[in-house]
């Protein structure tokens, strides 16, 4: 069984058709890149897949259990299924390890010294444990990035979701949280990222898969897909950003 289980996926903002029909399997401990050019679809995608962004017709299975089912705890399911978004979206009135324990202390109850011992590691982990007192003005956007990631992994997910992580940091921040990101990846974690980094898609994805107006259009290992794309608008993207 895959962790993730999405078929005929379809989702409306009123008339506008954003995903029509898609339909993918994600395998536990696999990498999968999404890329696409802006308003394919590609982050509405992701989102459904932790309930964010509700559809309307297909089914989206987590861990064989239909996310829609009326039973479904929606704070376990977004616990179990974290996301990073482009916009850090970090508590500027809380230091970065209360941002990172807030959620295990009021969503899994955790006591407070087990979810500070648990945060400092996560942020040992991100490379910014000396941080741990700072507020997030203080931080640049890489290190800020960092701790949105270990508020995620705080909450001991067995997914993770990537929205554009890197699109809002000045170039020298980016390779600072893909690297993160590669660490996750090797140590196993499942893992749906959209991204323009294709250098990051190369090294450590699973497969890569182009969106196109509400539809996947190709999907292939990344040697196959960067090498031998075989649809004519894969060709043209791969052309324009690499």
């Amino acid at each position: 069984m895959a962790m993730i289980e999405v078929s005929k996926l379809h989702k409306w903002y009123g008339d506008f058709h954003v995903l029509q029909g898609i339909s993918e399997n994600v395998e536990k401990g696999e990498v999968l890149v999404i890329c696409g050019p802006s308003g394919s679809g590609k982050s509405t995608f992701i989102r459904c897949i932790n309930r964010l962004e509700e559809y309307q017709k297909g089914t989206v299975l987590f861990d064989g259990r239909d996310i829609q089912d009326k039973g479904v705890d929606i704070n376990k399911l977004r616990a179990e299924i974290g996301i990073v978004f482009q916009q850090f979206n970090l508590y500027p009135h809380l230091t970065v390890l209360k941002n990172v324990t807030l959620a295990p202390l009021k969503v899994k109850n955790a006591a407070k010294e087990e979810a500070e011992k648990l945060a400092l590691s996560l942020l040992e982990r991100v490379g910014i444990h000396d941080q741990a007192h700072k507020y997030p003005a203080e931080l640049s956007g890489g290190q800020q990035q960092r701790v949105a990631i270990a508020r995620s992994l705080a909450m001991k997910p067995k997914v993770m979701l990537f929205d554009e992580p890197t699109s809002a940091l000045d170039p020298e921040m980016i390779n600072e949280v893909l690297n993160v990101m590669k660490d996750l990846a090797r140590e196993g974690m499942t893992m749906l990222c959209v991204t323009h980094e294709m250098g990051f898609a190369r090294e450590v994805a699973d497969r890569v898969i182009f969106m196109d107006g509400g539809v996947v259009v190709e999907q292939a290992p990344p040697d196959e897909f960067f090498k031998n794309p075989k649809h004519e608008r894969t060709k043209a993207f791969l052309k324009e950003i690499l």
